[in-house]
């Protein structure tokens, strides 16, 4: 029986049939030799194929990655390929149509396709672009002849002209009707099918892993050199996820392969976004430029960036706890044992965050006052912090200002001079001269402070942009973490000096009478 949402999904591929038949023009005057030559250039190269046949998707060029991965996977009957790629990468749209539509009109060399989506309703949708392209993609039906011959991507199953099956399941369902035929899969794809809802389920996790790699590489035919070609693709945002889990079993079997010197069937390619959140500079320019991305960064929360677009798992609380976060009002400056205004400079103007954390310290409590942390230049980073020493009045107070890294270059000292020109004074600025071997161990070394709950930020700015992205790498610092340490190196800095600074090497004996003590023993 139809439902509105059925008539919609119909709807909607009938437009989207329209789409392709539009885009997919073909010059009616075109000799046979001609077409032929075309043809034969084409089929060299699977990109150029790809872009010349799916114009309305192929609307950027395409990147590196889509062709290694293409690459891969055409070369290799025998593969596992796990795509680990930002998200909207373009991977669907090249391992489920692209790739797949290569090997069996080019190379001859697909004759049952089986498609997993994230549930049965996403799996169809998706076969349903194979066969639009097959019924209504001029230029395919140009070149290849109309192939699609009976059965309906509604039904998660059709076949063409010459016997070749596309078929559409969901995630976890039986995969029986691709087993029990005469011909078995040799392309399997399992396509975004991981989700935020399951990953602290660790038994639905290890049976997802299971169905992989025993229900769904069960579909290939037992046989001596038969053709066995398996992707997965998925962004990695959570390390319980299947994406992960797979990921980790991957690659132990590739190392396992290389330490015994075998040869072995599993491929895995990583894509992030960007190369580094500091230049931004994307893997793919063709469709995206490094100021999309620096926008994209600095509009949605740093925890979610980094899961989404750069494959890194940012939990919180792996050694700075989310409960160790504490507010608190800040005191007056002159009730402070010492505070000290420490940075930490990257090399380039602007490609490189760059922080200075102010700290005071009362008694056992640090405070941290105020927090620079941002992909800036020089010049901003010394005009606020003379904007904060004239706007807190910082010359009447005892403060220690320290720089690390670029202090002794010149491009760092003409910035913070030439400000200090145009206000006409010089905040008194020292080089650190602290050594700083092991970052990792340093940092890591002050969680505790956190520990013993006597780190307070400042509440006045909780709200801050820096603040906010200060705490988010502070709850997503683990060794090789893909974030900027910038602010933790800074905080750590800031930690070591003003403890050297209020150390007290003697302490002042005081005794109390034993008349006293017995006497107020209850």
């Amino acid at each position: 029986m139809a439902t509105p949402r059925y008539d919609k999904i119909i709807a909607d591929y009938d437009k989207h049939c329209l789409r392709v038949a539009q885009a997919t023009s073909i010059n009616i005057n075109e000799s046979l030799a001609d077409k032929t030559k075309r043809i034969d250039k084409l089929e060299k190269d699977y990109i150029g194929w790809f872009e010349y046949y799916y114009p309305n998707y192929a609307k950027k060029k395409s990147a590196w990655f889509h062709k290694k991965l293409a690459n891969a996977i055409i070369k290799n009957k025998q593969i596992k390929a796990l795509a680990e790629f930002f998200r909207s990468a373009g991977k669907s749209v090249h391992i489920d149509m692209g790739i797949p539509m290569y090997l069996y009109l080019v190379k001859k060399d697909l004759f049952f396709m089986l498609l997993v989506g994230e549930n049965e309703t996403k799996a169809k949708k998706l076969l349903a672009g194979i066969q639009a392209q097959l019924q209504f993609n001029q230029r395919i039906i140009n070149d290849y002849g109309r192939k699609f011959q009976q059965g309906d991507w509604s039904d998660g199953d059709f076949t063409t002209t010459d016997g070749v099956r596309f078929m559409a399941l969901g995630f976890l369902q039986n995969p029986r009707g691709a087993r029990e035929q005469a011909s078995r899969p040799d392309y399997i794809v399992v396509d975004d099918v991981d989700n935020k809802r399951h990953v602290n389920n660790d038994r639905l996790m290890r049976e997802a892993i299971d169905f992989i790699t025993e229900d769904i590489w069960g579909c290939f035919d037992s046989e001596d050199n038969a053709t066995e070609r398996f992707v997965y693709a998925n962004n990695n945002f959570n390390k319980k996820s299947i994406t992960n889990r797979l990921k980790e079993f991957f690659l132990s079997k590739i190392k396992e392969a290389k330490a015994n010197d075998e040869d072995h069937d599993f491929f895995h390619l990583r894509v992030d976004a960007v190369k580094d959140i500091n230049t931004f500079e994307p893997n793919w320019p063709d469709k995206t430029s490094a100021d999309y991305w620096r926008k994209k960064f600095s509009s949605m929360p740093f925890r979610s960036f980094m899961r989404e677009y750069m494959n890194t798992h940012v939990e919180e609380g792996k050694v700075f706890k989310f409960n160790q976060i504490q507010f608190t009002k800040m005191l007056p400056y002159h009730k402070y044992d010492a505070i000290v205004f420490y940075g930490d400079l990257s090399f380039s103007d602007e490609a490189c965050h760059k922080s200075i954390v102010a700290m005071g310290k009362a008694g056992r409590k640090f405070h941290i006052l105020h927090i620079f942390f941002r992909q800036t230049s020089r010049t901003i980073l010394a005009q606020w912090l003379y904007d904060l020493y004239e706007d807190k009045n910082l010359s009447r107070e005892s403060v220690q200002y320290i720089i690390e890294g670029l202090f002794a270059m010149s491009e760092f000292i003409n910035d913070f001079d030439e400000e200090g020109d145009i206000r006409g004074y010089y905040i008194p600025v020292v080089a650190s001269k602290r050594p700083k071997a092991g970052k990792f161990e340093r940092i890591e070394a002050k969680s505790g402070f956190f520990e013993r709950m006597n780190v307070w930020f400042n509440e006045a700015e909780k709200d801050n942009a820096d603040s906010i992205l200060a705490r988010e790498t502070l709850l997503a610092f683990e060794k090789e973490a893909k974030i900027p340490l910038d602010f933790l190196d800074a905080m750590e800095g800031a930690f070591t000096e003003i403890n050297a600074i209020c150390f007290v090497e003697k302490f002042e004996v005081k005794t109390t009478p034993r008349s006293s003590f017995q006497k107020n023993r209850f």
